[in-house]
């Protein structure tokens, strides 16, 4: 006993002396992370032109990049538990930097596709890391605070990508979007070394090898078969075979989760509502967010005519709205005030109002865009750090890092699912409109082939209607989510009542 009673003195402090300054240098590498889920979104026309990218493979230089670290996550998690927190946070750190730079160097979509991938490898390890570390050195009074913060640079990671995308693709090529992580990385690799406490769990589970294969197979497979959907047809064996091939392994990974001894993911944290509650809300949250960014960058290029700096500023309202209401601790108040079910509840509830609002207003003009970007930015300071901090109190503290992991997943899964969905309703939608044009032909190529201006204006009208239905389908997807995660939440604290009446923490 007296081991784990060292292990948990050094797992749970009651609070590191230099616990802020370290919160900033861990998220800073997390940030770098993030921006990358983004980031690509106002390149899309010059990959388009230079790499002769299709949309169906500027889909997979995004996913390929989120699917591998939602494979990794868990895993990395666990591994960050047995073996040093730190140690992995210093590995992401020299993989992902080497990551970026075979992506800014790659001369063809398949090679940009490889090193995204290599890139989620090291993302993976850093992602788990830092939320893990987060949990380490705040006590339970901070931990709140801390994580809001924490969830404030991973919402602005994801809405400042087009920004920074479009500030570089004004005065570089489309390469420097990566390479300028190396520096970054490299100021955070030194950081880490010096300020990061290390802690780990040495008595905890080997990492589970044979649930990230299975896992990272699994949804590739699913995802896979999303977006060639459009392309070759929902009725089609390829499409039909890969997305049975996806399920069944998911499947598999489910079983062997079940049965095996040291498991990458055990099961029965399911059976506690609270956590089954924020896992529902997180997916949807960043299937609302990243989906809308990916599609809202292609609307303001190629319908409303802005260049991808132009783009990237008329996105960052977003960016802002999150920044304000988290920084100033208006997220952390109000879930104090309101409870966590309900906060969740109104911050998905304005989510999908956003979307819907630049849906239904933002089809033709920056103004309706507008209103619905500072709804939706309003929406996920009051969900994100919500969601984040019931899930990771629902998983015991030696497990910090499986509950990172847990998190991390979600948010990567529900990004990938909102590229591939959300992308998929727009080909359909576009092929329905305009006959002739191929679900993963890009509208470049689509609108040079038009006769015409009457002719480009249809296309155009078209790829806009398909955009329409995208959002509208993902506010109704984040809605009915947030009213879940709500509902699952509610009754979780009215059982923790019930088992225990003398109100205790």
């Amino acid at each position: 006993m007296t081991a784990t009673a060292a292990e948990q003195k050094d797992l749970a402090p009651s609070g590191h002396e230099r616990r802020w300054l370290i919160l900033g240098v861990i998220c800073l590498a997390q940030l770098t992370v993030l921006l990358d889920n983004t980031v690509l979104n106002v390149a899309i026309p010059s990959l388009t032109t230079e790499l002769d990218a299709s949309i169906a493979d500027v889909q997979w230089m995004i996913n390929a990049y989120a699917l591998v670290q939602s494979g990794l996550l868990i895993t990395a998690g666990s591994a960050s538990d047995r073996y040093g927190r730190k140690k992995l946070l210093i590995a992401g750190l020299v993989v992902f930097g080497a990551g970026s730079l075979a992506a800014g160097l790659a001369q063809s979509s398949g090679q940009l596709i490889a090193a995204r991938a290599g890139m989620g490898v090291g993302g993976a390890l850093l992602m788990t890391t830092t939320l893990s570390v987060v949990v380490q050195i705040f006590d339970h009074a901070e931990r709140v605070k801390a994580i809001g913060i924490w969830s404030t640079v991973n919402s602005l990671g994801f809405a400042a990508g087009p920004l920074l995308g479009g500030a570089m693709l004004a005065h570089f090529w489309w390469g420097a979007i990566f390479l300028v992580n190396i520096p970054v990385a490299v100021v955070g690799l030194i950081a880490v070394v010096r300020l990061v406490p290390e802690s780990k769990n040495p008595s905890g589970d080997r990492p589970d090898l044979i649930g990230a294969l299975l896992s990272t197979v699994g949804m590739t497979a699913v995802v896979y078969a999303i977006i060639s959907g459009p392309e070759h047809g929902w009725g089609s064996g390829a499409v039909l075979l890969t997305a049975f091939a996806g399920v069944a392994v998911l499947t598999g990974f489910v079983l062997w989760e079940l049965h095996t001894p040291r498991p990458m993911l055990d099961m029965h944290f399911f059976r506690n509502q609270r956590f089954t509650g924020a896992v529902a809300g997180a997916i949807l949250v960043a299937f609302g967010m990243t989906g809308s960014l990916f599609l809202l960058t292609q609307h303001l290029q190629f319908v409303l005519g802005y260049e991808p700096l132009e783009a990237g500023l008329r996105t960052a309202p977003l960016a802002l709205t999150v920044v304000a209401l988290n920084l100033t601790g208006a997220g952390a108040r109000i879930v104090v005030r309101l409870g966590t079910p309900v906060t969740i509840a109104v911050g998905m509830g304005l989510l999908s109002g956003g979307l819907a609002a630049i849906a239904l207003l933002g089809g033709h003009g920056y103004g309706g865009m507008l209103l619905g970007l500072v709804v939706m930015g309003a929406g996920i300071s009051l969900a994100m750090p919500a969601m984040a901090n019931a899930i990771m109190s629902s998983i015991p503290p030696e497990k910090a890092g499986v509950g990172a992991g847990v998190n991390g997943t979600l948010a990567e899964f529900g990004n990938g699912l909102g590229v591939a969905v959300l992308g998929a309703v727009l080909n359909s939608r576009f092929s329905a409109l305009v006959p002739g044009a191929v679900g993963a032909a890009s509208l470049p190529a689509v609108l040079s082939a038009a006769d015409g201006a009457a002719e480009r204006e249809r296309v155009t009208d078209a790829f806009a209607s398909g955009l329409e239905a995208s959002q509208l389908a993902g506010a109704v997807a984040v809605l009915a989510g947030g009213l879940l995660a709500a509902a699952l939440l509610r009754r979780a604290e009215r059982a923790d009542v019930d088992r225990d009446p003398g109100g205790r923490a």
